[in-house]
């Protein structure tokens, strides 16, 4: 909900965005199965691409339930000394927890 382009795509369909989140109350423009917003979301991701290499060693893919209680910064300081993928999800799963998530937590890195 905090990106323009979407922001205005949610308007163009007859919907909102109110404290950056689809009709006050999603936090995420595009998503699968949400049937009471299908009207104002896509399942069509957003994607870039990222070199993963010396600068960027690990790629964090997360849901709203961590990045709602969690900057990218943090995640990064988090898990950045942690060698398993493994572990640092469930790192970073427990640190959303510890900062009372009150979404859905799904964490991969």
């Amino acid at each position: 909900g905090s990106d323009h382009t979407e922001a205005q795509r949610i308007l163009d369909v007859g919907g909102f965005v109110m404290n950056n989140r689809v009709n006050g109350v999603l936090a995420v423009t595009r998503a699968l199965g949400d049937s009471s917003m299908k009207e104002f979301i896509i399942g069509a991701p957003y994607t870039t691409r990222t070199e993963i290499g010396a600068d960027n060693p690990y790629l964090i893919l997360a849901c709203d339930g961590l990045w709602d209680v969690c900057s990218d910064q943090e995640a990064v300081d988090l898990v950045k000394e942690v060698i398993c993928p493994t572990k640092a999800s469930q790192l970073l799963l427990e640190h959303a927890l510890q900062k009372f998530s009150t979404d859905n937590i799904s964490v991969m890195v």
